[in-house]
C-alpha cells in the first residue's frame, strides 16, 4: 500500500452505514409517541382528578365534593375522606407516577441523542433509552394500581375521568415504545469501525501487491 493510499485512508476513515428509510421512520415514530406519552402523563398527574364517585371527586392531590346548588369544594387533607390509608397511599401513587415521567424524559432524551449523534455508541444509547421507558411503564402502572387498590370500593368503569384514561394511555405507550425500541435495536447489526478499517487496509494491501 502506497503512502498516498495510507493518507487517504486516514482522512476518509470508516463511515457508518446509513439506516434504511423504514427503520428511520419506525425510530422517529417511537420518539414522537414517547413524547406524546410524556405530555399525557404530565398533564394527568398535574390535574390529578382520576375518579368521580357520585358527588365525590377523588384525585392525587385533593378530594372534592360537589353539591346541586354549589360549586365543588376541595380539600387537600385526604385523611378527611374517611378512606383508610388514602393520604399515605396517594402520596406514594403520585410519587411513583412522577418518577415515571422523569424516567421517560431521560429515556426520550437518549432516544433523540442516539438519532442526532450517530456514532459507535448510538445503539447502546437507544437500548438504554428503551429500558428507561420500560422502567417508566412499571412505575406508571404501579401508580395506577395503587390508586385503584386504595379506592376499590368506589370504582366504577364510568367513574374514571379523562385524566385517568390519559395516564392509562401514557402507560400503555411507554410499554409499547419500550418493547418496539428494543426489538428494532435487536434487528440492526452493531457497527464495528475497527473491523471496517482492517478490511479496508487488507483490500488496499492486496491491491498494492498486485
Amino acid at each position: 500500500m502506497t503512502a498516498i493510499g495510507m493518507q487517504a485512508q486516514k482522512l476518509l476513515g470508516p463511515k457508518r452505514p446509513h439506516w434504511s428509510f423504514f427503520e428511520s421512520f419506525i425510530r422517529t415514530l417511537i420518539i414522537v409517541c414517547t413524547a406524546l406519552a410524556v405530555v399525557l402523563s404530565s398533564v394527568s398527574i398535574c390535574d390529578g382528578h382520576w375518579l368521580l364517585s357520585e358527588d365525590r371527586l377523588f384525585g392525587l392531590w385533593s378530594f372534592c365534593t360537589t353539591g346541586n346548588h354549589s360549586g365543588p369544594q376541595c380539600m387537600r387533607d385526604l385523611s378527611q375522606t374517611h378512606v383508610p390509608g388514602l393520604a399515605v397511599g396517594m402520596g406514594l401513587a403520585r410519587s411513583v407516577a412522577a418518577m415515571a415521567v422523569v424516567a421517560a424524559i431521560f429515556g426520550l432524551e437518549l432516544l433523540m441523542v442516539s438519532q442526532v449523534c450517530e456514532d459507535v455508541h448510538s445503539r447502546r444509547k437507544w437500548a438504554i433509552g428503551s429500558y428507561l421507558l420500560l422502567v417508566a411503564f412499571i412505575l406508571s402502572s404501579g401508580g395506577l394500581l395503587t390508586f385503584m387498590i386504595l379506592l376499590k370500593s368506589q370504582l366504577t368503569l364510568l367513574g374514571f375521568t379523562l385524566m385517568f384514561w390519559c395516564e392509562f394511555t401514557a402507560s400503555f405507550l411507554f410499554f409499547l415504545n419500550a418493547t418496539s425500541g428494543l426489538h428494532v435495536n435487536s434487528l440492526t447489526q452493531p457497527w464495528d469501525p475497527t473491523g471496517e478499517t482492517l478490511a479496508s487496509l487488507r483490500m488496499h494491501d492486496h491491491d498494492g501487491t498486485l
